[in-house]
């Protein structure tokens, strides 16, 4: 029976992350077509919802023609490993207070872990294909990522610092009073530029430069192996987009508690903490609120790609090593300084 309900846990975070790439797909084919003036796919189904099913269908039938000179076992590992790590990090997101499929205390550290890793299936899938344009996409990519990924930690840990805790449940509880993008809003701008990167996402999809390397690590990928790769891309995308929801945004908080109590008359807020206490409809409302962040947060990455030109290689290195991380290393050092000053150095703070 405990193993039938673990199955079953898998199964309800999985599969709605899987679906939820497969919209995520549509909506940045018709939010780019609105921003260039143009239709997008507006056949297959009502106003083209069952498009990106087509085109899973489609490279599913596909027939797979592998390069013969390629490493066979290694070239098949790399997207499988990396579409497994891409989800791993679904495990720990809290989508309400309790729901979560593992209220990991370590939870932050856990999804770093994981999406370094996936790091290892693109460099052994364009290794491995015995291609010079899968290979050199692969080194791109794997600079980038490795880059980035430093981005990304040290502005995480700017948010560690002022909860005390890696647990994701304990910095979305913390947020009830002011979200953290009030206080660090160009530690925001800064991860979300990390977070850009780290996904290979134009201006900084170097790693599958269509005019340079065909497209990338991918090049030699097709048919069901690429799906892999392409769910991978997205599955982390939506991921992303819920971190960055939970670190700086509440999370599955509505609105700060200290906007309400200047709006709302006491019997309101009992009203409303009755209701968010209802195990049902308060985990469909805080799932709402989490999807809502998650979605304008996955909105702003399309509009950043359909608006912003492609940057050199060489640019997108020297970006990251000079000016982001002495701007990241900076923030570090004031907001110790701020927390030492004001002694309100956070304690780990435990739920339970």
């Amino acid at each position: 029976m405990y193993t039938f309900f673990s199955i079953l846990e898998v199964l309800i975070v999985l599969v709605p992350s899987l679906m939820s790439v497969a919209f995520v797909t549509i909506a940045e084919r018709k939010t780019m077509a609105s921003m260039q003036r143009r239709l997008g796919p507006n056949v297959v189904g009502y106003y083209g919802l069952l498009q990106a099913f087509a085109d899973a269908l489609k490279l599913i039938l596909k027939e797979y023609v592998s390069p013969t000179q390629a490493n066979l076992v290694l070239f098949f590992i790399g997207p499988i490993i990396t579409l497994i790590f891409s989800l791993l990090g679904y495990a720990v997101i809290p989508y309400g207070p309790g729901l979560t499929a593992n209220d990991y205390s370590l939870g932050i550290l856990y999804m770093l872990a994981v999406s370094s890793l996936a790091t290892y299936g693109i460099l052994l899938a364009g290794w491995s294909a015995n291609s010079k344009y899968a290979f050199l996409g692969s080194l791109r990519s794997t600079a980038q990522l490795i880059s980035y990924e430093l981005i990304l930690s040290s502005a995480i840990l700017l948010v560690i610092m002022l909860t005390g805790s890696l647990n994701l449940t304990v910095n979305i509880e913390i947020q009830k009073i002011v979200w953290f993008i009030v206080p660090l809003l160009p530690v925001f701008i800064i991860f979300f530029i990390g977070a850009v990167a780290e996904t290979n996402r134009a201006p900084f999809d170097l790693a599958e430069a269509e005019s340079e390397l065909v497209s990338g690590f991918m090049t030699e990928h097709a048919a069901v192996v690429f799906v892999f790769f392409f769910l991978a891309e997205y599955g982390s995308i939506i991921l992303i987009c819920i971190l960055t929801s939970i670190l700086f945004l509440g999370g599955y908080n509505f609105i700060p508690l200290s906007f309400l109590f200047n709006f709302l008359s006491t019997e309101q807020l009992t009203v409303i903490k009755s209701i968010t206490e209802d195990y049902l409809i308060g985990g469909l409302l805080f799932g709402l609120v989490l999807g809502i962040k998650s979605c304008t947060m996955v909105f702003v990455f399309i509009w950043v790609r359909a608006s912003f030109p492609r940057i050199r290689f060489d640019q997108l290195m020297s970006f990251c090593w000079t000016v982001l991380l002495p701007i990241v290393v900076a923030f570090i050092i004031i907001v110790i300084c701020i927390i030492y000053s004001f002694n309100i150095v956070p304690t780990n703070i435990n739920l339970y």
